[in-house]
């Protein structure tokens, strides 16, 4: 036990060596598998354009292939038209050896199920391989309407939160979907707190993987008085510290001073000096976007207004005011 603990340090860089690997290895054959499918995609379709086959040719070779090779899973009449449909969905986009094998075929079968439009289609390749999704995952964000609520989002965010971190309008949202928390309508921030807490794992799926939990009222002093902090994250990729304060209510421009205080105490005695200046994130419960848009536009500090639902808003809705939105967007002046 001793030895254990003298040396647990190296101890973990070997099994994380161990986890890298096989996770290439993973990775290794997943690209091979989709590179084998997008082949037989490929064969297929161009067999059919050529009129050499048709239906029939197909459930044909979905049958010769169970009958004498039947260790080969997939390879079905559906199976089949999955790969020739992924073939003909992608063959003409530039990314696709960039981006195609980085992510597993059930997922891209998701996708192409599930997506209704080649940017949706994009939008979700994407994510997947930035967030690194399992397919469970990617389903659930898929149903949830990310792809419309980020077209419908009115983001507000101060001009310091974009001077000082470039990337954070990507980073952050205007909306997350906290369904997973299982509140009921009427609840306290206690419970608000406490809950996403115990639902860490998922808080973190919805919010973006680079958040690293700090801690919970996390206590900053100044002078003789303590001050709490709801949350407090770390995001690996901005390096900065990310504070959440929790509001069950509409956004009120008075909160933005106490948001901008712990700021200021957060980056005189918590950052680290390789660390960049902290964000400050208001999650309320409902906000009106003129009056976000108006406690922000001087506001000096990185930070931004977002809201959070408790329940998941129906995908069909979100298609509909996307579909206004697009009708709007395209109408004469």
């Amino acid at each position: 036990m001793k030895l254990v603990k003298r040396f647990e340090h190296q101890f973990a860089e070997v099994v994380r060596m161990i986890h890298e690997a096989r996770y290439n290895a993973i990775k290794s054959v997943n690209a091979e598998l989709v590179k084998l499918y997008w082949s037989i995609g490929e064969y297929i379709s161009r067999k059919i354009k050529a009129a050499e086959w048709g239906d029939a040719v197909v459930d044909s070779l979905a049958g010769y292939i169970q009958t004498n090779h039947p260790e080969f899973k997939g390879f079905t009449r559906r199976g089949l038209y999955r790969m020739r449909q992924f073939y003909e969905t992608y063959n003409k986009k530039r990314f696709v050896s960039a981006v195609l094998t980085q992510i597993s075929w059930t997922n891209h079968l998701l996708i192409l199920s599930k997506a209704k439009s080649k940017e949706e289609r994009k939008f979700y390749l994407i994510l997947t391989i930035k967030e690194k999704y399992s397919s469970r995952e990617l389903a659930r964000q898929i149903d949830s309407g990310l792809f419309e609520r980020a077209m419908l989002s009115r983001k507000k965010v101060s001009a310091m939160l974009t001077q000082k971190h470039l990337e954070a309008p990507e980073v952050f949202r205007d909306t997350y979907v906290l369904d997973f928390l299982n509140l009921p309508e009427a609840h306290s921030e206690r419970e608000l707190q406490q809950s996403i807490v115990s639902n860490l794992k998922n808080f973190i799926l919805e919010f973006g993987r680079d958040f690293t939990f700090v801690g919970q009222e996390y206590r900053i002093q100044v002078g003789k008085n303590d001050y709490f902090i709801d949350l407090l994250f770390f995001h690996r990729s901005l390096k900065c510290l990310v504070m959440i304060e929790l509001k069950i209510d509409d956004f009120k421009p008075e909160y933005l001073g106490k948001l901008n205080f712990y700021l200021e105490v957060l980056d005189r005695d918590v950052k680290r000096p390789d660390e960049n200046p902290s964000v400050g994130i208001i999650l309320c419960k409902s906000k009106d976007d003129e009056v976000v848009e108006y406690a922000l536009s001087r506001n000096l500090s990185p930070a931004l207004i977002a809201e959070y639902k408790t329940r998941l808003i129906p995908k069909k809705i979100l298609q509909k005011k996307l579909h206004e939105l697009f009708l709007l967007n395209e109408a004469p002046d």
